[in-house]
């Protein structure tokens, strides 16, 4: 079951990789528009409004501002890199660390109530008496002399 879901999971990604690759078009586009020209001076157009790079760089300069707009923040740091490491750090410690090992520590832990030690002593014990042919429980488990037992409810009326 599990085997032919990975495969068919994996089917899928070998098929949507051809979209996943391709540039989705509202990144190509450019939000900025060009300087407008003055309209007295339309011949002579200052360096300050030449345009030099093309659509490839206008793309990155986009792609760069946006990021510095609004960049992806965990909350760990205010520099982006130290954020996202900071990140990775406690995701990989609180997953594998706590729920992982964690789970496991739980698991194979030794029995600290010694529940599975008095079964064993128990058993152990009822197969000795049963060899010995005497009663699992003796009738006087607790010496009756030693008992306190409450006065009876009739004498006291």
């Amino acid at each position: 079951m599990a085997m032919s879901l990975c495969v068919r999971a994996l089917r899928l990604t070998r098929a949507a990789r051809p979209l996943l690759l391709r540039r989705p078009a509202a990144l190509t586009r450019s939000v900025h528009t060009a300087p407008q020209q003055p309209a007295a001076s339309s011949s002579s157009v200052t360096a300050e409004h030449q345009h030099t790079g093309g659509p490839e760089e206008e793309h990155e300069e986009e792609v760069n501002n946006m990021f510095l707009k609004n960049p992806d923040s965990f909350g760990f740091s205010d520099d982006p890199e130290a954020d996202l490491w900071n990140a990775r750090f406690a995701f990989f410690t609180s997953v594998t660390l706590c729920l992982v090992l964690g789970t496991a520590f739980v698991y194979y832990i030794s029995d600290p109530r010694m529940n599975r030690w008095a079964r064993k002593e128990a058993e152990r014990l009822v197969k000795l008496r049963e060899a010995q042919g005497l009663p699992l429980i003796p009738e006087n488990y607790y010496d009756p002399d030693s008992l306190v037992l409450p006065d009876d409810v009739d004498d006291q009326e």
